[in-house]
């Protein structure tokens, strides 16, 4: 009885794995093929022999600059800002086991697009400086937020709501900067603000790519904590969690991430908010939401910005379509939650 038991467990266990190891084959399938298509159309149709001869280094008359000029740095940077917002997103949402601690609610996308659109329109500062200001902001909102959310540890409820209040406060500031720019400045604040990757070079995906390999890394290290602490502070301090360290540090390494994903294409609106509660459905019980969350968020750029440029009569930055997508479901999810306390 005890030998059964036990081959029960293993069975399913490797059952779970398989169904998992699967779920993340199918994402990085269905990922790569919509980047090589991102790749070979667009306004007008490129042989993927060509695509292929460019990313080689050969010099494709016409195909080098709509490829490797533009297709290619789009799409590069659009995948590696939603690896960035998927996989920070869902790591504060697990860690506060609440589907609505996303950087767009608790005020870090907030904190970032402050900094930015007071270094652009105030200072008139561009390029990799207004970075700069939107990486230390963003960390600077979350530590703030954290700061006034702690009283004998850190509720989720508590943390949600203050960030809330922090986002608010944030987003009139915005409002009165924007409110005396110059019609040039307004503009470049205003395209940043939206979320796009217009304009994409491939200089601005290496920081992002730095910052997702080391956060990103860091993060991944502590799936199983992060797992862990699904099933409450209480339960994980019995099974040997650190919970406030574990904390702090999933909180210092998903605010990094998005900070400087941030800074590299502005606050892409809900991505971070929408691939953690996607990726669950999708999961289940079967394994950590980390890695399907991150490729999630992905494909919900990469796909958000090619519908915006080319399916619709009009074109529009990816944030606008990611931000029509994601605000139905928050006054879905914002619903459930008040009605069922559910969670990720």
């Amino acid at each position: 009885m005890h030998s059964s038991t036990i081959d029960f467990i293993a069975d399913s266990r490797r059952r779970r794995a398989h169904s998992y190891n699967l779920v993340i084959a199918i994402l990085v399938v269905f990922l790569a093929t919509t980047f090589a298509l991102a790749l070979v159309t667009g306004q007008s149709f490129t042989p993927p022999k060509d695509v292929i001869r460019v990313l080689l280094g050969d010099d494709v008359p016409g195909a080098s600059f709509t490829v490797g000029q533009l297709r290619l740095p789009r799409a590069v940077l659009s995948v590696l800002a939603g690896l960035s917002f998927g996989l920070g997103g869902v790591a504060l949402q697990i860690m506060l086991r609440n589907p609505l601690a996303s950087p767009d609610i608790i005020g870090i996308s907030s904190g970032a697009s402050a900094a930015a659109v007071f270094a652009i329109v105030v200072l008139s500062l561009n390029g990799l400086i207004v970075s700069v200001f939107a990486v230390t902001a963003g960390l600077g909102v979350a530590l703030l937020v954290y700061a006034l959310s702690f009283r004998n540890g850190v509720a989720g409820t508590r943390l949600i709501l203050v960030g809330i209040g922090v986002s608010a406060m944030l987003e009139s500031f915005i409002a009165y900067i924007l409110s005396s720019a110059s019609s040039w400045n307004l503009q470049e604040a205003m395209r940043w603000l939206t979320g796009s990757v217009n304009g994409a070079q491939l200089n601005q995906a290496l920081p992002l790519l730095m910052a997702l390999v080391v956060f990103g890394g860091l993060l991944i290290s502590r799936r199983r904590d992060l797992e862990t602490l699904r099933l409450g502070d209480d339960t994980a301090a019995a099974l040997g969690i650190g919970v406030a360290m574990t904390r702090i540090f999933v909180i210092v390494a998903a605010v990094g991430i998005i900070a400087f994903a941030t800074a590299a294409t502005g606050p892409i609106a809900f991505v971070a908010f929408l691939s953690g509660p996607i990726a669950a459905r999708i999961v289940g019980n079967n394994g950590s939401l980390l890695i399907p969350s991150a490729l999630i968020g992905a494909m919900l750029v990469l796909v958000g910005d090619y519908c915006g440029q080319f399916l619709l009569p009009t074109r529009y930055p990816v944030g606008v379509i990611t931000g029509a997508l994601g605000a139905p479901y928050l006054i879905f999810l914002i619903v459930r939650v008040n009605r069922s306390g559910d969670s990720l």
